[in-house]
């Protein structure tokens, strides 16, 4: 099995949405899935990006990915937010998961960001066991989530 990290590409977008769709299985909503493949390419690839993302690729197929844009905090200044991580159900194990990660901190302290920020499911034991091997990992239960849809 060969596996390589790279940044994603605009010809990743259709595979990203089906891996995406398979996240939105796993997280028990697909119907939330809304947006459009053309929509997506736009955000990440078109004249403005607000996203950007790694993809692993197994024996040359996109089998993960790990989107992330930046945002702003008033405390502690530009942070990377990761959107999503996925390692497609086959190839969950065998350390696909850590190399993306490890290459979001690599590329987080190489735009000289103050930190990373994320959210996990509180019923997904496996991400947040996975997310407990990294030093310093912060788990904050004191926030509430709150959306409004457009």
């Amino acid at each position: 099995m060969n596996i390589s990290i790279r940044k994603a590409e605009r010809k990743d977008c259709k595979r990203l949405m089906e891996l995406i769709y398979e996240l939105a299985v796993f997280e028990k909503a697909p119907q939330e899935m809304t947006v459009s493949l053309e929509h997506f390419e736009e955000s990440g690839f078109g004249q403005n990006p607000v996203w950007w993302a790694f993809v692993a690729e197994v024996d040359g197929k996109v089998e993960a990915f790990a989107l992330y844009y930046i945002r702003y905090s008033t405390w502690k200044g530009q942070r990377m937010y990761l959107e999503d991580i996925l390692v497609s159900e086959e190839f969950r194990g065998k350390g696909i998961g850590k190399l993306l990660f490890d290459k979001l901190l690599e590329e987080a302290e190489d735009r000289k960001l103050s930190g990373i920020a994320w959210q996990v499911l509180d019923w997904n034991e496996s991400a947040i066991n996975f997310y407990k091997k990294y030093k310093g990992v912060k788990f904050d239960d004191s926030w509430v989530n709150c959306a409004i849809n457009f």
